[in-house]
């Protein structure tokens, strides 16, 4: 059983959380942050979104990214990021989600708190989106996930320190996954978290 190397970004003027899964074993990233894997599209698609430029965020020719510059913009533009499993078991020792047995989800009754202006969380493929659902009444985690590129309400009920019962009406959307092994070209990728940063009025 591993546990998530990296804790989340959460930034506290966040309206919007990416939430993602698991990274892959550490001989396979490039930087000690979220999305580390230097051959994972996530930090060239939010170059290219937010700069037109997918080396944004790379420090010069090396094969690595600048996690303290990608913080930096998470902070200044009110992204927040959290992964939705904090313990796993790798199956096949690859980052393969269909191979992730989740033991342990995320605590979003510790999360949310934390970033009370969010009112949007987005997937970054369908695992993530299945960990969340499962995080809601049964009826709801049982009803049809959103397929990629829509939307679904996710009401999430917690508890506050006063044992008060809380409910966050949020909105659930799934974005493509930004791995190389998705099979969707970077210009579609690009295309598709253009739109929803455009509709979250971050562009």
């Amino acid at each position: 059983m591993e546990n998530h190397p990296f804790a989340p970004v959460l930034p506290p003027n966040a309206t919007i959380m990416m939430m993602g899964t698991f990274p892959p074993t550490s001989d396979k990233w490039a930087m000690s942050f979220h999305y580390p894997n230097f051959y994972n599209d996530m930090w060239r698609i939010y170059g290219r979104v937010f700069f037109d430029d997918a080396d944004y965020f790379r420090i010069g020719d090396e094969k690595r990214f600048d996690p303290e510059r990608i913080r930096d913009f998470m902070f200044e533009r009110g992204i927040a990021s959290c992964p939705t499993v904090k313990q796993a078991i790798r199956e096949t020792g690859n980052a393969s989600d269909k191979n992730l047995t989740v033991v342990t989800p995320v605590d979003l009754d510790v999360i949310l708190p934390q970033v009370p202006k969010v009112e949007t969380l987005f997937t970054t493929g369908g695992k993530a989106t299945e960990v969340l659902l499962g995080l809601l009444d049964e009826p709801i985690a049982k009803s049809k996930h959103p397929k990629t590129n829509q939307s679904m309400d996710y009401p999430y009920q917690w508890q506050d320190s006063n044992q008060t019962n809380m409910v966050n009406d949020l909105t659930l959307y799934r974005l493509p996954s930004t791995s190389r092994a998705y099979p969707l070209s970077l210009d579609k990728k690009v295309a598709a978290y253009k739109a929803f940063f455009e509709r979250m009025g971050k562009l």
